[in-house]
């Protein structure tokens, strides 16, 4: 069986660093899968761990020439160790607290660093993202510091002012010695970054980049030492400057991207108390074991998932779940690590930690669908990587045509091709939609709304219908008793204590309805229990054989309706689903049970019509209940009657309509039918977040977020195709342009690399403005002013 594990990937300087590291990874034995976002900085592999380990993926990406510190977990919920602070292996499944069990399933993982995002030979190690742009930063200053007097000192500042080089020394020699300040030290990433891509076989930006500088900086020091000629230094020192400053910009807008994960990261406390043999200490969160006793006070956070064993509290699961309400826990109840106690004190055994807790899980769905790739990306990777290739070729025939055709001076011919070389970018291209996926998958997640890849981001923007299952997402999924009728000679208490005592042994939604009706009435023993698919429930009952379920069922076993026939179908007509009773083989009554419609449901029909999305719904009613729920939520679809089994085949019908099908249910009962439709949003999963059938995942139960869903997909694809566009059209435009098709009007190679490093600036910052968009189907829960935070509100979120 496949595992998929997240893994950081640092020093990549380029979009195109990427390819050479998916390249590499797809070689090792037993991987199925790899993904690299250079603009997460890092790797979602799928892989066989029977044929290969992490290790062995950690080796794989190094072995690239890539900083590898592990897998992308953070320390506050890695597994926990014995020593913490120390890069070791450890083993899940072999520690746990005294006298708890250990865990079913071990992970072996070296941390390490993690939060590693660099590269030892470009940026320094253990940088993130923003540590890698505070690098570039001081690249770029340090690239000007020695740029300024380059030009002051070329020929084009002497004609402003004239200066002399310092202790005699030769004009020539100085400003070779400035240059080499200029490039060395700050171009040392675009270096290493060119050679481990030629390694890996990739050209990319880093190429052209070392192409442009190195090609001026070596004639330059040719003319200097071996020839007379003209010298690119002062070109060389403005090209890299520009090129610094643009991927500064990138850098800081990379690291802004990347705010959903640190902030979900930094949600868990760094610090827990536990009582280990009776003594209460204080630990890091990453040293909380299986079975360690956690205390939590009034606002403390929770470390790591566990059951309460004493006290009680309210606990804030906003953070997490988007519930705006506090919920309450007592004994044997669950909590959640990263959420908040409000007021109680309590003690709870910790049953999850380190990478199986909701918070880790969340955190590692999120990574897997930020790595992941959309349809689009696939195109432009390949457009990106022949885009290099392009650049060079245009590049060597604009210096033949202009040096060797047209007999033009080696200065202007140069000039042109360095030009052409620095023009073009492939990260443009590169950044399109890894950027923008990066930041609404980030959106998503922060509203408890959680792709699961890329894929389904852009399918979600192609859908005509969405089907709901009723119960429990439409509706409340709390049903409740009525109406009740007794057939004659039959008493309610009779009727309820023969239903009661079939159901008690149902996990039915219904069945609870029909025991909480049932109240203290004494139940009957029974035997034979046995559920009908579709139909209800049968077992035997004072040596009787007793039925409950629908009319279909009363049909198949012959029961007269004993005069209650009129009554079955009123009470059918205002919407109730009615439980038919029958007792030795007659009918002794009805139960009339109805589930509140959910406040939103309404609203979110209306939103999904505004989007040009027809909405159905199928249940397992009949017809007249089902078109009465339909009539009041204006719903256009209705499919009643549906077995649970015949789900998937009602989402076939539509699809073979020619229609893109959504499929909204919870997830386990509804798995095929999710499974069946274009995408599957589970909706109501809570922490419960690695549903296979589902393509999205609502943690909460609020069918409004289908629309946010969708809302926020069709946002993230117009930021695509914006990038795509803008990417495409840039690189038409600039090679022509710059190869000097339209001469005398040409561009200097330092206009080249501002137009370059704007180009990929220009996406990043594109894809970032997707969070000032305002999004009426992502409504944000805030603590109102003035307030303790209690009292909650919801608007709009303007992302």
């Amino acid at each position: 069986m496949n595992t998929t594990l997240n893994f950081e990937v640092g020093g990549m300087v380029s979009s195109m660093s990427a390819h050479g590291v998916e390249k590499q990874l797809s070689r090792l034995p037993g991987v199925t899968a790899a993904q690299v976002n250079y603009a997460a900085g890092s790797a979602s592999v799928a892989f066989d761990p029977r044929q290969t380990t992490p290790e062995a993926i950690r080796i794989a990406i190094e072995a690239c020439g890539y900083h590898c510190g592990g897998e992308a977990t953070p320390r506050h919920i890695c597994v926990p160790h014995a020593e913490a602070g120390k890069p070791h292996q450890h083993e899940h499944a072999g520690h746990v607290a005294p006298g708890a069990k250990p865990g079913a399933v071990g992970h072996t993982m070296d941390h390490g660093t993690m939060d590693v995002v660099a590269h030892e030979m470009g940026h320094g190690l253990g940088m993130d993202a923003r540590g890698m742009a505070r690098d570039m930063r001081n690249r770029f200053w340090i690239c000007l510091a020695f740029t300024v007097p380059i030009f002051l000192y070329a020929p084009m500042g002497m004609n402003f002012i004239k200066l002399s080089p310092p202790f005699g020394l030769d004009l020539k020699l100085w400003l070779f010695m400035l240059a080499t300040g200029a490039v060395i030290y700050p171009a040392w990433p675009f270096f290493v970054a060119a050679t481990r891509a030629l390694r890996n076989g990739v050209l990319n930006m880093a190429v052209l980049v070392v192409l442009s500088v190195g090609t001026g900086y070596l004639f330059s020091v040719g003319a200097t030492f071996l020839f007379e000629g003209a010298q690119f230094y002062e070109a060389v020192s403005v090209l890299l400057v520009f090129i610094l400053l643009g991927h500064w910009l990138e850098m800081r807008a990379r690291a802004g991207a990347s705010e959903a994960i640190r902030a979900l990261m930094d949600l868990a406390p760094p610090k827990a108390t536990i009582v280990r043999h009776g003594v209460e200490t204080t630990v890091a969160t990453a040293d909380v074991l299986l079975g360690d006793i956690v205390l939590i006070r009034p606002g403390d956070k929770i470390p790591v998932d566990g059951e309460v064993l004493e006290g009680g509290s309210q606990v804030d699961e906003s953070m997490l779940t988007g519930e705006s309400m506090p919920v309450k826990k007592t004994v044997g109840d669950s909590v959640i690590g990263a959420t908040i106690n409000k007021s109680g004190s309590f003690r709870y055994r910790a049953t999850k930690v380190g990478a199986d807790t909701a918070l880790a899980q969340i955190v590692k769905l999120v990574q897997e669908a930020q790595n992941s790739k959309a349809p689009a990306q696939l195109l432009a990777d390949q457009a990106s990587q022949w885009l290099v290739v392009v650049a060079f070729l245009i590049g060597l025939a604009t210096f033949g045509v202009w040096y060797f055709v047209l007999g033009q001076p080696v200065l202007l011919a140069l000039t042109l091709t360095i030009t052409v070389f620095v023009i073009a970018c492939p990260d443009a291209l590169g950044l399109a939609t890894p950027m923008a996926v990066m930041v609404g998958t980030g959106l998503g997640a922060m509203n408890g709304i959680l792709f699961k890849n890329a894929a389904a981001l852009e399918d979600a923007t192609k859908l005509d219908v969405v089907i709901f299952d009723k119960t429990g997402t439409l509706t409340l999924g709390q049903p409740e008793v009525v109406d009740l009728v007794a057939a004659p000679g039959t008493s309610v208490d009779a009727l309820l204590t023969i239903a009661g005592s079939v159901e008690k042994l149902s996990e039915h939604p219904l069945a609870l309805a029909v025991l909480q009706r049932a109240g203290g009435l004494p139940l009957e023993e029974v035997s034979a229990f046995t559920n009908i698919d579709g139909m209800g429930t049968e077992a035997v009952v004072r040596g009787q054989r007793a039925l409950l379920g629908n009319r279909p069922l009363m049909d198949a076993n012959a029961i007269d309706l004993n005069g209650l026939e009129a009554q079955s179908r009123n009470l059918q007509g205002q919407g109730r689903t009615v439980v038919h009773v029958a007792h030795g083989g007659r009918l002794i009554g009805l139960i009339a049970i109805a589930d509140a419609v959910r406040p939103s449901s309404a609203e979110t029909v209306k939103a999904l019509h505004g989007k040009g999305v027809q909405v159905a719904m199928l249940t397992g009613d009949n017809q007249a209940t089902a078109d009465r729920i339909a009539k009041e939520l204006g719903i256009d679809i209705v499919l009643a009657d549906v077995l649970p089994g015949d789900k998937a085949a009602k989402v076939k019908e539509l699809q073979a309509q020619g229609k893109n099908v959504g499929m909204v249910g919870d997830g386990i009962n509804d798995a095929p039918a999710l499974t069946q439709a274009d995408v599957g949003f589970a909706i109501g999963a809570g922490t419960d977040v690695a549903m296979e059938s589902a393509d999205v995942v609502l943690m909460k139960s609020d069918p409004f977020d289908v629309v946010g869903a969708i809302e926020l997909s069709r946002a993230t694809l117009r930021k695509m195709h914006q990038n795509l566009w803008w990417a495409v059209a840039y690189n038409v435009v600039a090679f022509p342009l710059a190869a000097g098709v339209f001469y005398p009007f040409t561009i200097s190679p330092e206009v080249a690399a501002i137009a370059m490093s704007g180009s990929s600036a220009l996406v990043a910052i594109n894809a970032l403005m997707l969070k000032r968009t305002r999004l009426t189907g992502i409504r944000r829960v805030r603590a109102t002013p003035g307030t303790t935070g209690d009292t909650r509100q919801t608007a709009p979120a303007a992302v």
